[in-house]
């Protein structure tokens, strides 16, 4: 997935927000399952949702304004999570900027956790 950066993704300095790299893992996950049929919006409506349990990141160097990023995720599968790891790296060079990730936890409406729904992981087992 590819993301350019805009003036509002950075600080004064022209260098990406910090924070801003969680958004950019969010829309790489949200992309990822897309790809592969889920819709966490269908989840939702049935009363199954994710929530993020963790999230770390290392910062490698500075994104920078008016630069394409190009981040690559992989899925590891739990009972009842989803560990999402990333790298952004600059296009055009492929320098290195972040790596991190993000473990997101299955949940009922109560906030309890539940094993993930069998077709959610069938199609993410097919589709790696």
């Amino acid at each position: 997935m590819e993301i350019r950066i805009y003036y509002e993704d950075t600080d004064c300095g022209g260098v990406v927000y910090y924070a801003n790299y969680l958004r950019y893992f969010e829309r790489a996950r949200t992309e990822y399952l897309r790809e592969r049929g889920v819709s966490v919006s269908d989840y939702m409506e049935q009363g199954t949702l994710f929530v993020v349990a963790h999230a770390e990141l290392d910062y490698l160097s500075p994104g920078r304004y008016n630069e394409v990023l190009v981040i690559s995720t992989t899925l590891t599968l739990g009972r009842a999570s989803l560990e999402f790891a990333h790298e952004i790296c600059e296009k055009t060079t492929g320098r290195p900027v972040v790596k991190g990730k993000a473990v997101l936890v299955c949940v009922n409406n109560a906030g309890r956790p539940v094993k993930l729904p069998p077709e959610m992981r069938e199609s993410l087992e097919i589709n790696k």
